[in-house]
């Protein structure tokens, strides 16, 4: 079963992640410039509003307590104050470039990737950054399109990594003590599937779902690389899909809200989906800091 459980008509829906600690699912609107939480108990989703465009976040050990890449730098998010403290320039402003797809590794660093904007410009000035727990960045690859699909296997073994622009995921060892990547080799030649690949996770047998965006559907891969099976959504824009709800049994995906050439069909577009997959999820790893002690002021920075 596929249900909209949000139609918030997202303009750009991005990086769910599912807090273990509250039951509730956050979720970016990079377009809209919000952050949104939903809580599958009460139905209701709520959001509060940023001071830019948030690529992707991750949970802290603090409830309420994101770090979220916004433009080109990491900031501290307080949701029930939805005030924001800055903290670490990744990128510089005039660089045309602005954050994307993030995720923690399980030994709690944040890894992040960027893109040029717009995207129908084709620039490869795109960074693949890792982030230490005390703010040391480490720039990792350069020349990306639009750095999407990080994930890491159950046993943090095994990096992924997509370019988006190249139609590519690549597979990676990985050393979860150094929080390093060797051993490139590709994991998907996305040529040949629907779409381009979006954002990504991994469920608890291993298995590498991602969304194919332009391509209306999520995709299940096995460890080696090979198709599992193909859901169709009813939106040709899905973006990234993450597992939730009590058992970690529920696939959310976000998706990009309507477009011009949308006009007349019937698309979805900008909702947020729960799938029932029959796969169970593995718990998020969480950013190990938690950023200064405090109610941070305002949401300006």
């Amino acid at each position: 079963m596929i249900e909209c459980v949000v139609d918030a008509t997202a303009g750009l829906g991005e990086c769910p992640v599912w807090s273990i600690t509250e039951q509730v699912l956050y979720w970016v609107d990079i377009d809209g410039h919000r952050i949104h939480r939903y809580d599958p108990a009460s139905g209701v989703d709520d959001e509060r509003e940023v001071p830019g465009r948030p690529g992707s976040l991750a949970l802290t050990e603090r409830p309420g307590r994101l770090l979220v890449a916004l433009e080109g730098r990491l900031v501290w998010f307080d949701w029930e104050g939805g005030g924001v403290a800055d903290w670490v320039e990744l990128e510089p402003g005039d660089s045309g470039n602005r954050l994307n797809d993030g995720r923690c590794d399980p030994a709690g660093r944040f890894w992040v990737g960027s893109m040029h904007v717009p995207t129908s410009a084709r620039r490869f000035t795109g960074m693949l950054h890792r982030v230490e727990l005390d703010g040391s960045a480490t720039t990792i690859r350069g020349q990306v399109g639009v750095s999407n699909g990080l994930a890491f296997s159950a046993d943090g073994t095994t990096m992924y990594w997509a370019d988006t622009l190249r139609d590519t995921v690549w597979a990676y060892d990985y050393d979860a003590d150094e929080g390093r990547p060797s051993a490139e080799r590709v994991f998907i030649d996305f040529s040949e599937f629907p779409g381009f690949p979006d954002g990504a996770c991994v469920d608890a047998e291993g298995n590498y779902w991602v969304a194919c965006v332009h391509g209306g559907a999520v995709m299940q891969f096995s460890p080696d690389g090979s198709p599992v099976r193909r859901i169709e959504l009813p939106a040709t824009r899905p973006t990234m899909p993450a597992f939730g709800g009590i058992g970690l049994d529920v696939l959310y995906v976000t998706s990009i809200g309507p477009r011009p050439a949308d006009e007349g069909t019937p698309d979805a577009a900008g909702c947020l989906f729960a799938v029932e997959t029959g796969a169970r999820g593995l718990p998020e790893p969480v950013f190990g800091a938690t950023g200064p002690d405090g109610t941070f002021q305002g949401r300006g920075l």
